[in-house]
């Protein structure tokens, strides 16, 4: 399988994002250089980090060590929540910048929106700011509620390209996520598998069992054909190739049913709106 088999999301300011990527969150600084080569060797070409993960440098330098072309390779970092104030955020960018080792971004978000902390709008229109540069060459949010985005649609200039979520057959955010699509904001999940929560679920190892795949497959392949753009992640090479696997098979509209219809609105990591840590 390769790369030109993972289909792109165009967002909303025609920037094509694979649907499909890498995710390093929770992964040692240590380990993600060779978890990072070892995912763009099998095909990945969308990595997802963060200033928070503290891993930064190892992913640029994974991207540099495998040869690809800097425009091959599709990187998304985010915000860390010490950040927020206006020239806090442009130079946490500039640091993002630095110790990844690149000239852009593909995508930088607004972590969380803090509620408590300070104004994300304020933080917004720095990352306006860093857009307009070209130094990201799209800026959205993660963990942003409708209220949220209702704010920056209404007191900022630039839509948010990108809402990263919690989302997951547990969580399904169906109201968010119709949010999110009525304003022209693509949706990504993390969790997308509820840390593992999912994978014994009766009615996903049925289904894993009828098409001959895994129940995490089966999982990401229903994150994909809803639309969410997903990033699962894995240190173990052979794990890292089954995530990767999911595009010769397809499920069923009743398949997709019964997936949706596990929803328990159940968070495996913090509520946005009181959610307010900051390190």
């Amino acid at each position: 399988m390769t790369a030109s088999t993972v289909p792109t999301v165009t967002l909303n300011n025609g920037v094509e994002i694979p649907q499909l990527g890498f995710g390093v969150f929770q992964i040692k600084p240590a380990d993600t250089v060779a978890a990072t080569l070892a995912a763009l060797e099998v095909g990945y070409r969308h990595i997802d980090t963060a200033q928070m993960y503290g891993n930064e440098k190892e992913v640029g330098q994974a991207v540099r060590e495998s040869g690809l072309d800097r425009s091959d390779v599709f990187v998304t970092s985010k915000l860390n929540n010490g950040f927020h104030a206006h020239d806090d955020a442009l130079k946490a960018f500039d640091r993002s910048l630095q110790d990844l080792g690149l000239d852009y971004l593909d995508l930088f978000l607004i972590h969380w929106p803090l509620p408590a902390v300070g104004d994300f709008v304020e933080t917004w229109k720095a990352l306006e700011e860093i857009y307009g540069s070209g130094r990201a060459k799209a800026i959205g949010v993660s963990n942003f509620q409708p209220h949220h985005l209702r704010r920056l649609l209404q007191q900022t200039t630039v839509t948010p390209a990108v809402n990263q979520i919690e989302a997951h057959p547990y969580l399904t955010q169906d109201e968010l996520r119709a949010f999110d699509a009525e304003h022209g904001i693509a949706t990504e999940a993390w969790s997308p598998i509820a840390q593992g929560k999912v994978l014994d679920d009766p009615v996903i190892t049925r289904i894993a069992k009828r098409l001959g795949r895994s129940t995490a497959q089966v999982t990401l392949r229903w994150h994909l054909q809803r639309g969410d753009i997903v990033f699962p992640k894995s240190v173990t090479r052979a794990r890292v190739e089954e995530n990767f696997a999911l595009f010769d098979f397809e499920l069923s509209s009743d398949d997709m049913l019964s997936i949706g219809g596990l929803n328990r609105d159940e968070r495996t990591g913090p509520d946005p709106d009181t959610f307010n840590y900051v390190p």
